[in-house]
């Protein structure tokens, strides 16, 4: 049996971390080589969207996900959904490969709560079932919620202006459309 070289070299860390002791700390750095601190919001690149969770330190993320877990990686599907949709996992487990940075959004223009107020209250929502919707209120809506005392969405808030800016363009290619065509109508029948 052929045994691939990644396999081999994690099989190779998990056994000299065994040995080390399972009190080992094991350094956790996003894109940038960034260590979370307990209250830092982690944002998540999934094929498509953004997936959001709150660090809550010694590895951990508690997030939120929809009612079917359909907005998570591999790795969080299996989960007893049906019971609650706020989670408290291993970061690196709710990240699986996708590539994942510390981003406190909003703290040039808001003040963050204490770590310990958002931690506290993360950890007092895992295991609760939360009202799921994408548009009002989605993953990134709870973890800036934990972080600032108000639920936000830039992801929506993009989404927002794109369709805004698609319909605005699609009604202005329509009304120009139909004034052509009332134009050339009227110079038809002048002729």
């Amino acid at each position: 049996m052929l045994v691939k070289p990644d396999f081999l070299s994690w099989t190779l860390q998990i056994m000299d971390f065994r040995k080390r002791g399972s009190s080992a700390k094991t350094q956790i750095t996003d894109m940038n080589g960034n260590e979370p601190n307990p209250g830092d919001l982690i944002e998540i690149f999934r094929k498509g969207y953004k997936h959001w969770a709150v660090y809550v330190g010694e590895g951990y993320v508690v997030h939120f996900l929809g009612p079917e877990g359909s907005i998570s990686s591999s790795s969080t599907i299996n989960l007893p959904i049906g019971k609650n949709n706020v989670l408290k996992q291993k970061l690196l487990e709710v990240v699986s490969t996708d590539e994942w940075t510390i981003n406190n959004l909003h703290d040039q223009e808001k003040q963050p709560r204490p770590p310990e107020v958002i931690v506290n209250e993360a950890h007092k929502l895992v295991g609760t079932t939360r009202s799921y919707n994408v548009v009002n209120y989605n993953c990134e809506h709870f973890a800036t919620e934990l972080r600032y005392g108000n639920a936000e969405s830039e992801q929506v808030e993009e989404a927002v202006k794109v369709t805004l800016g698609v319909t605005g363009l699609s009604i202005t290619v329509g009304v120009l459309i139909v004034a052509f065509l009332v134009w050339k109508t009227q110079r038809s029948s002048s002729n």
